[in-house]
């Protein structure tokens, strides 16, 4: 099939099924373009609440289709390629939050939405990279355990200085790799352009910014500004999109290294596949038991009633 031709036959099959497909912005152009809902973390999270659908098909990692499957526990939930994990969310387990937790009991545990379910069953509130900063600024204590990711815990912490925000060592490896050298060769390269940056880069990529913000944040700003050039802090793909957004605007990955690997193993073919699957009990679907999710949800609602 060509790539129009299977697009189309899987807007057929999401009829058939009684499916919609939410995509992560760090997917591919031509599943973004089959998709019902787009966009980072936070925005899917709230879309996946107000699905109107017997199923959702997630073409993202596998804790954001945990976390669609919480909220909105009443649906079948797939995830189009089962291979698609984050190794951030694997970087802590719950049994070793529970001990510090015990040490530290007046803390409240703020736990980066890329974490699993069983990490979330025992955290006090979920944010994105596009919300953290008003969450834990609306939280009522002052000491806080950010986990898992160090970079934009760091840049929570630097943000909300009358807070005492502890860090541990976890994050992104893909935007951790983003270097400064590679900054300031980009910036030489287009000494026009603006830089664009995830708050999951390292501390000092991210002090080289002109704005720093979530998938989301950079693709508004970049769409809504009068620059002319970018350079775009974050996976690829972002560059990607945001280039058939404005066309009269030029943007540029800071390095063309920059692919998360496991956003991109998920293929138009297995939206396809998937779809065909949910039927006959091929499609990977997402499993909890009702004790797991009311555990785990409560982080996530929590994250939704103060970033709302």
């Amino acid at each position: 099939m060509k790539l129009h031709e299977l697009q189309e036959a899987i807007l057929k099959l999401k009829k058939e099924t009684n499916t919609v497909i939410l995509a992560h912005s760090y997917q591919a152009r031509e599943i973004v373009e089959i998709a019902d809902f787009t966009g980072d973390s936070y925005k899917l999270s709230v879309d996946a609440k107000g699905v109107d659908a017997d199923n959702i098909l997630f073409c993202g990692v596998h804790f954001m289709a945990e976390t669609a499957k919480m909220l909105a526990p009443q649906k079948r939930v797939f995830l189009a390629n089962k291979n698609a994990g984050c190794p951030m969310a694997e970087q802590m387990d719950a049994e070793m939050i529970s001990m510090l937790k015990e040490k530290e009991p007046d803390r409240t545990v703020v736990a980066y939405i890329n974490t699993t379910a069983s990490l979330k069953t025992v955290c006090d509130v979920c944010v994105t990279s596009s919300s953290a900063l008003k969450i834990v600024k609306a939280i009522d204590n002052d000491k806080i355990l950010f986990i898992p990711d160090c970079n934009l815990g760091d840049y929570v912490k630097r943000s909300i200085p009358e807070k005492d925000i502890k860090l541990l060592n976890g994050g992104c490896p893909t935007h951790a790799g983003i270097t400064v050298k590679e900054v300031m060769k980009a910036k030489e390269e287009h000494p026009e352009a603006l830089f664009l940056v995830h708050p999951e880069c390292t501390p000092p990529v991210v002090r080289l910014a002109d704005y720093v913000g979530s998938t989301s944040g950079i693709m508004d700003y970049a769409m809504k500004s009068d620059a002319k050039e970018f350079i775009i802090g974050t996976e690829t793909s972002i560059a990607e999109h945001l280039q058939y957004e404005c066309p009269e605007k030029k943007f540029y990955p800071v390095t063309k290294d920059i692919v998360c690997h496991n956003m991109k193993i998920t293929t138009l073919p297995d939206v396809y596949n998937a779809l065909k699957g949910i039927d006959d009990g091929s499609a990977f679907e997402i499993l909890m038991d009702d004790e797991l999710i009311s555990k785990a949800r409560k982080c996530i609602d929590e994250m939704i009633r103060l970033g709302g």
